[in-house]
């Protein structure tokens, strides 16, 4: 099973990637919209962790840019009436701590905004995940929840500054945390940053 591809980023197409490697080979990889792996010129070296998925009639590549994203992803499809595509759906409308978030609480309304994922499948996903997540945060005032946190959609200014702290070695948890805990809305992806940083 291919678990991780190393390459160039040759072509960027609606919901996928194709990266080639060393060897010549293009695979085409899934990817969430709002990817970071978008913003990227074509020739970039990359390297996306991978899950795939197996079916009668065809194989696909599904693809992230952390570990942390590809382990949601894998969790999110042993949900029944989920799928690859559904998981997909919901990881490229929420980032990945604001999806735990929302497991952990029980906010099937914030998962029910994924196209294609409806109030009864996001309150199932819900109960079968609440436990493994849970664990990520404390609703007593712990680490984890000691500060609230703005909401980080795909493709936000928001969004953008948490690429833009990733690009400077922070890991993708760490910004959207950063990001998340400045309390100002209608900021530039600069100003996010800077206050990011100021506050971290």
């Amino acid at each position: 099973m291919i678990r991780s591809i190393k390459g160039l980023l040759r072509t960027s197409l609606e919901g996928s990637v194709i990266i080639e490697t060393p060897a010549g080979i293009g695979f085409r990889v899934n990817i969430p919209l709002g990817s970071g792996l978008y913003k990227l010129s074509d020739g970039s070296e990359v390297e996306v962790f991978t899950s795939m998925v197996v079916k009668e009639d065809s194989m696909s590549l599904y693809g992230f840019t952390s570990k942390e994203e590809l382990d949601l992803f894998e969790m999110l499809i042993t949900v029944s009436g989920i799928g690859a595509k559904g998981a997909m759906s919901i990881m490229s409308t929420l980032v990945p701590r604001d999806l735990k978030l929302a497991i952990a609480s029980g906010d099937s309304k914030a998962i029910a905004q994924a196209p294609g994922v409806g109030k009864k499948t996001a309150e199932r996903l819900i109960l079968e995940l609440k436990d493994k997540v849970g664990s990520d945060f404390d609703f007593s005032g712990g680490a984890a929840t000691a500060q609230p946190e703005a909401a980080i959609t795909r493709g936000s200014v928001r969004d953008n500054a948490v690429e833009a702290l990733v690009s400077l070695g922070y890991s993708r948890t760490e910004a959207s945390t950063m990001v998340g805990r400045v309390p100002e809305e209608g900021l530039t992806a600069e100003e996010y940053i800077r206050r990011a940083l100021i506050s971290a």
